[in-house]
């Protein structure tokens, strides 16, 4: 139990502290002892209340201290292992278990014997450090040992003042490079036009208002999960154990049963923490999650899974120790054991639920919002299932009015699958598009997303069975108004395949944006840029024909599998009061921050990080993505900046995903009067 206790302190103290406080800073020095051989000495300053543990921990223990070194010629050799200081002994509280460590300071020292030539070694020390009711996840922090500064006696080096010369990258020599001009050549323009104002109001309240969108998919989530047979019969078996338990008066029935409530929302908001724990280490890293290919073809196929056990050829169980160990806890009295009641529910519901879960998983990871956004659909899910049970303790004679459990369960059931069935194929068809498969384009995804929602059809009429289903003497009215429903989607899609003269591509369907392949990206009536536009995929290429032709640049950060991106430029771009600004006044450079393409080798090169540390950029959309968050200091996708014609004046403030159409216009003609105003100056 402790144990349990001691995990959730962990990563609650890791999300709430681990991205604002550092409580330990390493330094570097070097010891000469002969003439090859030299003493590499680290050294850890930590703060009041923290300590760093010893590089030998029992099993089971937390993360030890790990140290690695290396040349770029690998000039040297290692002499016995790295030796520590004499730490202190006692009995952790958070892992209950005796434990070597450090506080105030701690040094380790590495004997190592080298070769003629060799100046500097570089090393690293992986490490977890915690006080007495948190810790901080491990973390990695690079080590430099300037062998040519060293002397007889110790030479405390400050761990910066040696990164400078070694680690620290050129940002404004690789930023040319890379893009053409370095971030400082960047500047503001002095705009007052009423648009100005307009957006920056409406970026700050975006996010916001995204959150709540999540939140309500969250929640839909949940009510439909209630529907399904692994958590529709639980609501009164488990509202009656808390309102008619011998010995207790109703309030505290009804009490126990809100702290019920509570604690399934709890679980499920639980599992979206590791998600922020990526999110502060790499800002990048959840959009590099979302966009990567093996991923995606694995979610296309958990997914399938996924459908096939909705419509009972198999049931998907969690191992039957976890449902037995939450048992055994629930006996436990107080807050404890209410707490283990509502882990063992999620855990003998993941049938039902887990398939639903993955959905707002997956969906979550490919939104602006990251680990955010998943931890509001998290918890819109968690209410949802939650709530029921609250409500229906409080008020027990509300549960006369549920309808009886049946047949019509398993029927929503299987409903679910054709769903994920359908949703598969748009995992599918986000590695097809980042890789540039050319297999799922978007003539072969309508033609199966007709064929899945087809069958949904028949199977509502009646013409389909599956294993678990009960035999149909009669049609429900239900059944008939939900296969007219269906019936009219399936003709949607078809309309899909409807062309668009002025664009000469496949009309887009507003429902599936963001779900279905660009319009663009067809056997038929291929084209490059969205709704044919003319447009660069280069940062470069792009500012030099700007500057030949003498018009403003719209940088348009966006990704293959960028929902909004799409919905962004079916919805509005297509619109003719902004196309004729895409089309007549502007220059559109998209730069994909997901496009997997191989950079060309003088191109990969090491960069800075915003938060700190650097990185190597491999593909395109590293490169993009650096350029965004160096340059503009936001990751999110869409995202749009306006420039004058040599790229080094922005217009006006950018934006993100604007849905509304006036808004949108009033950015593009607000850039546009500006440009207009400093070209004539």
């Amino acid at each position: 139990m402790k144990k349990i206790i001691s995990l959730f302190l962990f990563l609650m103290g890791s999300v709430l502290y681990s991205q604002i406080f550092e409580p330990i800073k390493w330094s570097t020095s070097v010891k000469k002892i002969s003439d090859n051989q030299y003493e590499l000495i680290s050294k850890a300053t930590i703060s009041p209340g923290w300590h760093l543990y010893s590089q030998q921990v029992p099993k089971g223990g937390p993360f030890p201290t790990t140290f690695s070194y290396s040349s770029l010629d690998e000039k040297f050799k290692l002499l016995d292992k790295t030796i520590e200081e004499k730490g202190y002994k006692i009995d952790d509280p958070i892992f209950e278990m005796a434990i070597k460590f450090f506080d105030n300071t701690a040094t380790f020292k590495q004997k190592v014997k080298i070769e003629e030539g060799l100046s500097v070694i570089k090393g690293s020390v992986e490490f977890m450090v915690c006080n007495e009711v948190r810790c901080i996840p491990p973390k990695e922090v690079e080590l430099i040992f300037n062998l040519t500064s060293s002397k007889t006696n110790n030479n405390n080096q400050n761990l910066e003042n040696n990164s400078a010369k070694v680690l620290i990258v050129d940002n404004s020599q690789v930023n040319s490079m890379l893009y053409g001009f370095s971030k400082k050549e960047i500047v503001k323009s002095n705009n007052s036009c009423d648009n100005n104002i307009l957006n920056t109001v409406s970026n700050s309240t975006k996010k916001g208002k995204s959150l709540w969108r999540i939140f309500s998919l969250g929640f839909f989530g949940g009510l439909l999960a209630l529907l399904t047979p692994c958590v529709f019969p639980m609501i009164p078996l488990t509202v009656s154990f808390f309102t008619k338990k011998s010995g207790q008066s109703k309030a505290s029935g009804v009490s126990k049963a809100l702290l019920y409530g509570f604690f399934i929302f709890m679980v499920y908001v639980l599992l979206s923490i590791p998600f922020h724990l990526l999110d502060s280490v790499n800002p990048d890293i959840l959009n590099e999650i979302s966009t990567n290919v093996w991923l995606n073809v694995i979610f296309f196929v958990i997914f399938l899974f996924f459908a096939f056990s909705f419509f009972g050829y198999y049931e998907l169980t969690l191992p039957s120790s976890w449902t037995n160990k939450t048992t055994q806890e629930e006996s436990v009295r107080g807050l404890i054991g209410i707490f283990f009641m509502a882990l063992t529910l999620a855990i003998v519901s993941f049938s039902c639920t887990g398939p639903i879960l993955g959905s707002l998983l997956a969906g979550s990871l490919t939104a602006d919002g990251g680990a955010w956004q998943l931890t509001a659909g998290m918890g819109g899910f968690g209410v949802s299932l939650g709530l029921p049970f609250a409500l229906f303790a409080m008020f027990p004679n509300m549960m006369n009015a549920l309808p009886k459990s049946g047949g019509w369960l398993n029927t929503t059931k299987v409903i679910l699958g054709f769903l994920e069935l359908a949703l598969a194929f748009k995992f599918l068809s986000n590695a097809d598009l980042v890789q540039h498969w050319g297999i799922l384009k978007i003539e072969p995804f309508l033609v199966i997303w007709i064929l899945v929602f087809g069958g949904l059809t028949l199977y509502l009429f009646g013409k389909i069975k599956f294993p678990h289903d009960s035999s149909i003497k009669k049609i429900s009215f239900s059944r008939i108004v939900g296969g007219i429903l269906v019936t009219t989607f399936v003709i949607y899609l078809a309309s899909g395949f409807r062309v668009n003269k002025d664009t000469n591509t496949f009309t887009p369907l507003m429902l599936l944006s963001g779900l279905a392949p660009p319009v663009g990206y067809s056997f038929l009536y291929a084209n490059d840029c969205p709704n044919n536009l003319e447009c660069f995929k280069d940062l470069k290429t792009g500012v030099a024909y700007a500057k030949k032709v003498n018009k403003p640049i719209m940088l348009d950060f966006t990704g293959y599998a960028c929902v909004n991106c799409r919905k962004m430029e079916e919805h509005v771009w297509s619109q003719k009061a902004i196309d004729k600004y895409l089309r007549n006044d502007y220059v559109l450079i998209s730069l994909y921050v997901d496009d997997k393409k191989e950079l060309p080798k003088d191109q990969q090169v090491l960069v800075n990080r915003v938060n700190g540390g650097t990185r190597k950029l491999t593909n395109y959309g590293h490169k993009w993505a650096n350029f965004q968050t160096q340059y503009f200091h936001t990751n999110s996708q869409p995202y749009y900046v306006l420039l004058n014609s040599d790229g080094t004046q922005i217009l006006n403030q950018p934006v993100g995903y604007t849905p509304d159409e006036d808004e949108y216009a009033k950015f593009l003609e607000c850039g546009l009067e500006e440009f207009k105003k400093i070209s004539n100056e």
